[in-house]
């Protein structure tokens, strides 16, 4: 079964081309990957591939198709794209820009660091906010160079899920 997934600025054809237990075959833009999966906790995964073991926390948004991917090192924000998706997203383009002026939590958490304050200009990439969840730090980082119009919580706040934390311009 064939998916487009969107990671950030880039989009990945994935093809899972077959699947014995936790045993893998992905095709993913034209290369092939043998890997091992295994759910080791709710929403939590190993990976283990060419001898290297990876640990991935997916966290599903309010839409299924979207979801934000934690590994030890970065936070990524994935959707994988079908049919639906694509009419979905043709249908609401003016409202992305104004989701992208906007950091809410995606689930509740501790807020640990800001490294930020209102006014500050951003680069593109730049953290944001970092959260702790579930024992596991995230950083949201901005997608494109801008201003922070207003920090909504301070460090050792407590956030629920879906909870605006930041606007930017």
């Amino acid at each position: 079964m064939a998916y487009e997934v969107n990671l950030g600025q880039r989009t990945a054809k994935v093809d899972v081309l077959s699947r014995n237990g936790n045993k893998v075959l992905l095709d993913i833009d034209g290369h092939k990957y043998d890997v091992d999966i295994a759910m080791v906790e709710q929403g939590v995964y190993s990976i283990l591939y060419n001898g290297h073991s990876y640990n991935v926390e997916l966290i599903e948004s309010d839409n299924s198709k979207k979801y934000i991917v934690n590994t030890f090192a970065k936070t990524f924000n994935v959707e994988v794209v079908d049919a639906e998706s694509k009419y979905i997203s043709s249908r609401s383009q003016g409202m992305q820009q104004e989701e992208e002026n906007l950091v809410a939590s995606p689930m509740p958490g501790k807020v640990v660091k800001i490294p930020v304050k209102a006014g500050d200009q951003v680069l593109a990439g730049q953290t944001l906010i970092v959260v702790e969840a579930m024992k596991m730090q995230s950083e949201f980082k901005a997608s494109h160079d801008k201003t922070v119009l207003e920090v909504l919580v301070k460090e050792g706040d407590t956030v629920n899920a879906h909870q605006l934390m930041m606007k930017l311009e």
